[in-house]
């Protein structure tokens, strides 16, 4: 248990995002009594879409007292379905119904929205924790002894200067923390234009149910992958079958005149049925019934790899040192993991000293760093498999996608395979940051 004066830290939290959210309630499970969660949006905000719940994810949910309520309504995969866009024939078959009994947690899909709330339920229910919506956080003044930053209320009001023991920038992709930290640091770190962008699109049971096809689809506990040439479709039910998300990759070529702040857009439905008109009937069919103006576009970017996500008693996480391309499926819980490890880390501090602070988040990025960047590369690499056009690297793709089917090897979708599931969901982060605090603050000196 950790000392009263740890206990008593001050801690600042930017961005209510998945990441910061899970910060927030992990810090206040381990006894913190002082956590403060600065946030520019009016509320959580999170736009209808599906998430993948990793068992990686629903342990730590579980362990801070928020799973059963996501679980309630989700969906359990039972199998993942691999297939040409253009025919619609299976590439390749894995059972899921193993993850279950190997990892404790099933893999299942839900509402992005659901899951937001559940973890902002946990955090409601937690008296050290306050929220100040509205509110942006621009110019830092100090990372060290005492982080201290410009917040600025949106509706109105006047700049005011909030300080802390602790400062932890969970804003995103875009975060301004990190930036004025690499402007520090002396680092030229850029966001880094993937070329990708993604359609988000969510359709009602009593849409899918006109066809047959289509409720075959919504009725099912599975994830289907459509693939083609630089793109692909990606989908599965939410919120116990009554919704059926769809999410796609595909070239940015309709969103390249937009400001570079701008990281979505609406997207045109006609737009959509050219970039995937090649594919299946039953898919063109299935994508027709978004209704105009319903189409979410998302531009897909990530960051250079960083050297540190640490500047005295400041520290990054999420999407602010790591965002990743979707094809993994462990953003968000990538960024939960940051939490709950961050979490242990600050509980076993010896002290309360700026110095100890500093130490301690030292000790979460080694411990983070090197797996967040793995699997952000990981899901790069597995993206590239997926959109390979015709030629030689197709034909060995697909030839593996057939051994899959024969029980042979592993699958070129690495979010399916088996060795990179269990590199992923076997890790129980939480007891591994207990485990090597010890070394890792000694070997820091």
């Amino acid at each position: 248990m950790a000392s009263k004066e740890v206990l008593d830290l001050h801690v600042v939290i930017i961005g209510a995002g998945m990441g910061g959210l899970a910060t927030a309630l992990a810090l206040a499970k381990q006894g913190f009594r002082h956590i403060d969660v600065y946030e520019s949006a009016s509320n959580l905000g999170f736009v209808g879409a599906g998430i993948q719940l990793a068992p990686n994810m629903a342990r730590i949910l579980d362990r801070l007292g928020v799973w059963r309520d996501i679980e309630a309504e989700a969906v359990d995969l039972k199998d993942t379905s691999i297939r040409q866009g253009s025919t619609n024939q299976e590439l390749a078959h894995v059972d899921l119904r193993y993850v279950r009994d190997s990892y404790k947690y099933p893999h299942m899909v839900g509402h992005r929205s659901n899951l937001a709330t559940s973890i902002f339920s946990g955090c409601k229910r937690e008296k050290a924790i306050n929220f100040f919506w509205s509110t942006a956080a621009g110019q830092v003044s100090s990372f060290d002894p005492q982080p201290s930053f410009l917040a600025t209320p949106r509706k109105g009001g006047e700049p005011y200067t909030v300080t802390s023991d602790i400062l932890i920038a969970a804003d995103g992709v875009k975060s301004t923390i990190r930036d004025q930290m690499l402007a520090l640091k002396k680092v030229d770190a850029k966001i880094i234009d993937t070329g990708q962008a993604a359609y988000r699109i969510m359709l009602t049971r009593e849409e899918m149910s006109k066809d047959p096809e289509h409720l075959a689809l919504i009725d099912s506990e599975s994830v289907t992958r459509w693939i083609g040439p630089k793109r692909h479709i990606i989908a599965y039910p939410v919120s116990n079958k009554q919704i059926y998300n769809i999410s796609t990759a595909q070239p940015d070529t309709n969103f390249a005149a937009a400001p570079s702040a701008t990281y979505t857009t609406k997207g045109s439905k006609k737009e959509l049925m050219e970039v995937y008109g090649d594919f299946c009937p039953m898919v063109l069919k299935m994508l027709d019934l978004v209704r105009d103006g319903e189409v979410c576009e998302w531009k897909l970017r990530v960051h250079e790899p960083l050297t540190s996500w640490t500047e005295g008693s400041t520290a990054l996480l999420g999407d602010a040192c790591h965002p990743t391309l979707p094809h993994l499926a462990q953003g968000a819980a990538q960024a939960i993991e940051d939490g709950a490890v961050l979490a242990e880390v600050l509980a076993k501090l010896p002290s309360s000293s700026p110095e100890d602070v500093a130490k301690g988040l030292r000790v979460y990025e080694e411990l983070r760093m090197e797996r967040a960047y793995a699997l952000v590369e990981l899901a790069a690499a597995s993206g590239r498999a997926l959109h390979l056009g015709e030629g030689e690297a197709k034909t060995e793709r697909d030839k593996a996608f057939a051994a899959v089917k024969e029980g042979k090897g592993s699958v070129p979708d690495k979010w399916a395979d088996a060795d990179v599931q269990k590199m992923i969901y076997g890790e129980d982060v939480m007891s591994v940051a207990g485990e090597r605090f010890g070394e890792l603050w000694k070997g820091l000196g």
